[in-house]
């Protein structure tokens, strides 16, 4: 089993510039974002995240946890999207039985943060950006407590960082 997660945090811990993730990404960061993409049953994320960034395709099934149900019209017609009113833990479990083990979790800091609490996540994977002053901070330091660091790169101004967590 792997849940992995993935996240981009400007230098001061944004997690959004103007309400999403894209402007704190680099054409870097989205490769190693597809990469990621590779060999896993499904993606999770949340409402705000299906909300924000660009869902209407992806390349597995796409599982979006959400209480409001309040997901916009592309994302909806993505055959392979689902909306699940469950927990995030919930949907970790259901998503192993339903589609395999391997889960990339694309949700913001509140879901990933849910999932790190409830101790699911097995590694992290942060694209660390030069931009500043956005929003929805988080402490790297914080978010990769208990886990160990796998590796680091340096790309064209992006620091790519991987974490496992320690067992």
């Amino acid at each position: 089993m792997a849940i992995k997660a993935n996240l981009v945090i400007g230098s001061d811990g944004a997690t959004t510039k103007n309400g999403s993730s894209k402007e704190l990404s680099s054409a870097a960061d989205r490769a190693r974002f597809h990469k990621l993409r590779e060999n896993i049953s499904a993606i999770l994320i949340g409402g705000n995240t299906a909300r924000t960034e660009p869902y209407a395709t992806t390349p597995v099934q796409l599982v979006i946890v959400s209480a409001t149900n309040q997901i916009p019209k592309d994302v909806r017609n993505n055959p392979l999207a689902i909306v699940w009113n469950i927990s995030p833990l919930e949907a970790v479990m259901r998503i192993q039985d339903e589609f395999g083990e391997e889960i990339l979790v694309e949700g913001g800091p509140e879901l990933v943060q849910e999932l790190l609490d409830g101790d699911v996540i097995d590694e992290l994977f942060i694209t660390q950006t030069s931009i500043s002053s956005g929003e929805n901070q988080v402490s790297l330091r914080k978010i990769t407590e208990g886990f160990d660091e796998i590796s680091r790169e340096e790309v064209s101004g992006d620091l790519f960082l991987h974490f496992r967590r320690e067992r």
